[in-house]
């Protein structure tokens, strides 16, 4: 599902994905925020709203001085002020100085978008605060928890971080209190106005199946990006580079190397390139195609798309009608976070639980009764069969890395430090209710943003939107 800021004109090109997941990222929101498309039509101007007066004063940005501040919107007798557009636009613009593939609209484009997505977000706040929709101090303290603990850092240390980028704590609260609730508004008001019959159902899956689309695919990649207006010389030289990597991976190099050393997609650099398991018709058809005559273990053509050179590897194929998919039985010790006990804390007494098991001083399940602060303590921290994502990604990732009996180093997630042991795996067949449940999450995420899109416009044409001249 793309990301993407429209322009206030309505015969502005599109520019995709980068702008709002960019921006979200900077407030330092989870990636889930990003998914939800923000923009819409042309906004709709109502006339200049009396009584609210213009706002002139000085502010200070990180420690300089800037120019006088001033409302440039009104939504709803909300201003929208020069400020706030800036400081949106320099969180994109940092972020997209971090990424070698980033491309940005000319300035004054950018900030047209920046602006429209401002008042798109107001209004959709105000629609939630409208239906009774907020977000809790407690929600927010999870929420901030888990970015924490995600960087493997305490709230304390978090707090030292952002105070040495010059960054207001409640400012940042503030933020991250509007985002969950952009989330929580979209997800609700766009997901009710999704239908999807059982017919439907029926008809995507017999589709799926006569098209060959009822199949899983595992692929990894590495991708070779090229920069928008490349010259043809410097296009070139990088689909040769990527022809290079292709007969090297072809002739068994270590893809997952390849991988780290080569490709400029950083979110699968760190996991060999792959994508997961997945079905065929959520991956893009220039995959499909390229990999349909592959065997597993084989490398496809360099492959060409709107981000650069893709060389594709097939790791999984698997026959949708017969898929499987693996549960796995653990068992953890956790040791929650709090003022009293850091992060680093928590982790030295995990290594030193995890010494005496792996000594085999004492058994997994004793020291989960004598230590564990779950409530998996009293069976000796068994955690039963899980399906995939059924555990936060963090302590997922580090159960997919073991082997049965094996033992974790700890483990850093929102809820504390863990200590997992992989007791067994096994293969179960997807029922047919699974396969439907499947079926309706492709068929949902296809008419998501589509829907997102009427809701949008809807929302903002019953808004008041009074567009202001720089004085």
């Amino acid at each position: 599902m793309s990301a993407r800021l429209q322009s206030l004109s309505p015969t502005s090109p599109r520019w995709p994905r980068l702008l709002v997941a960019a921006s979200l990222a900077a407030l330092g929101t989870t990636s889930a925020l990003a998914q939800f498309t923000l923009g819409g039509g042309a906004p709709s101007v109502s006339p200049r709203i009396p009584g609210v007066p213009s706002l002139s004063t000085d502010l200070k940005l990180q420690g300089q001085q800037t120019t006088a501040d001033y409302i440039v919107a009104v939504v709803n007798q909300e201003p929208i002020t020069h400020t706030d557009v800036d400081k949106r636009v320099g969180r994109i613009m940092e972020a997209a100085s971090r990424n070698p593939n980033a491309r940005l609209p000319p300035p004054d484009m950018l900030r047209e978008q920046v602006l429209d997505a401002l008042i798109d977000e107001k209004v959709q706040l105000q629609h939630a605060k409208t239906i009774g929709m907020g977000v809790s101090d407690a929600e927010v303290d999870d929420a901030i928890a888990n970015i924490a603990a995600q960087n493997q850092i305490s709230l304390q240390e978090l707090r030292q971080r952002m105070r040495a980028d010059g960054l207001d704590y409640d400012r940042y609260r503030n933020s991250l209190r509007e985002q969950l609730l952009l989330e929580r508004v979209r997800a609700r008001e766009v997901n009710g106005r999704i239908r999807i019959s059982d017919s439907e159902l029926d008809t995507f899956n017999a589709q799926a199946a006569a098209a060959g689309r009822d199949t899983d695919l595992n692929l990894a990649h590495i991708l070779i990006g090229v920069p928008e207006g490349a010259s043809a010389d410097r296009v070139r030289q990088l689909a040769a580079k990527a022809e290079a990597l292709r007969e090297r991976a072809a002739a068994g190099a270590n893809f997952a190397q390849l991988v780290k050393d080569n490709t400029d997609d950083t979110g699968t650099r760190d996991n060999g390139g792959t994508f997961g398991m997945r079905p065929a018709s959520r991956l893009p058809e220039l995959f499909t195609d390229a990999v349909k005559d592959l065997q597993v273990g084989q490398v496809s053509k360099v492959v060409r798309s709107g981000a650069g050179f893709h060389v594709l590897k097939l790791i999984e194929r698997e026959n949708a009608a017969k898929a499987t998919y693996t549960q796995q039985r653990a068992r953890h010790i956790l040791l929650r976070t709090t003022p009293q006990q850091s992060i680093q804390a928590a982790r030295t007494r995990m290594a030193e639980i995890r010494k005496e098991i792996v000594g085999g001083q004492a058994s997994f399940a004793q020291m989960a009764r004598q230590n564990s602060e779950d409530g998996s303590a009293t069976r000796g921290g068994d955690l039963g069969w899980a399906a995939p994502g059924q555990f936060v990604p963090e302590f997922e990732q580090a159960l997919i890395a073991l082997q049965p009996g094996q033992v974790s180093e700890p483990v850093v997630t929102r809820f504390g430090v863990h200590l997992i042991q992989l007791i067994e795996r096994r293969e179960v067949q997807l029922t047919e209710q699974q396969k439907r449940e499947a079926a309706r999450s492709v068929l949902r995420e296809q008419r998501f943003e589509p829907a997102y899109e009427d809701w949008a416009r809807e929302l903002r044409a019953a808004a008041y939107v009074d567009m202001r001249d720089a004085p």
